[in-house]
């Protein structure tokens, strides 16, 4: 089965953000294929570089990271969404003439199209946040 996730909340804000994480490494686990995760409002902060939890809460955003690294899982910031909190990539860090890029590795910027396709061409689609 095809599974395809929007994440709507951020990674310190509650438990949304965690449980898609697990659930999208439960469906790797499972056999089955994560097609694309996409992140939206705020969940859009989950790539945020620069970003400091205090030593007794989980790094979510290193889970997602880690996941893309090890299972090459398609992680997607939502642009406008992503641009709102500060998340550059390398292209958008020169548009604006910042300094530097703040996005994780693993994590790339896409347009709510990317969103659709992934709704057109899941088996499931599951919302994780709000």
């Amino acid at each position: 089965m095809k599974y395809s996730l929007l994440v709507l909340s951020a990674p310190d804000s509650g438990s949304g953000n965690l449980a898609a994480v697990r659930f999208a490494e439960a469906v790797i686990d499972g056999g089955h294929q994560l097609y694309r995760v996409f992140f939206l409002d705020r969940g859009a902060a989950t790539g945020l570089a620069s970003t400091v939890l205090p030593q007794d809460e989980q790094n979510v955003a290193g889970l997602w990271s880690a996941l893309a690294k090890k299972h090459g899982a398609e992680l997607i910031l939502c642009i406008a969404s992503a641009l709102k909190q500060g998340v550059l990539d390398e292209t958008e860090a020169t548009r604006y003439e910042q300094a530097a890029a703040t996005m994780l590795p693993g994590f790339e910027l896409g347009g709510l199209g990317l969103l659709v396709e992934a709704m057109a061409d899941s088996d499931r689609m599951l919302t994780f946040g709000g």
